[in-house]
């Protein structure tokens, strides 16, 4: 028997989630590998699927209430648009908590998933 890979592990998630996570999971994961097609999924923590382009990008965990985009060097990136509304204390990561029957303002996220891979870009080239 082979194991399966993160991106099968992250199709089942989402299959299994069955309602608006599910859903909103699909959407975040869907836009992010629009904007940035060389993503790289991975499967960490048990369970928590995790993007990486030139290092990481994002994670996208699952709670009761929201769908948490977590960017792990959030604190360093311009958001002209204000989506980050989570994790604001610290110091490098920042986050986005969407709520069921919540709009994302695609654009604006797919421009933070640029922004990201560019970040980690410029951090590799110090």
């Amino acid at each position: 028997m082979t194991e399966k890979t993160p991106s099968e592990l992250i199709d089942e998630r989402i299959a299994a989630l069955g309602d608006w996570r599910g859903e909103t999971l699909a959407k975040l994961r869907a836009l992010l590998l629009e904007a940035v097609p060389d993503a790289v999924e991975e499967w960490k923590w048990r369970g928590v699927p995790v993007w990486y382009s030139s290092g990481m990008i994002a994670t996208g965990e699952t709670y009761k209430a929201v769908v948490k985009m977590t960017f792990a060097k959030g604190a360093s990136l311009e958001d002209p648009k204000g989506l980050f509304n989570s994790s604001l204390d610290g110091n490098v990561r920042r986050a986005i908590d969407i709520r069921e029957g919540e709009a994302i303002d695609e654009a604006a996220l797919k421009d933070l998933f640029r922004a990201a891979v560019a970040l980690n870009v410029a951090g590799k080239k110090k």
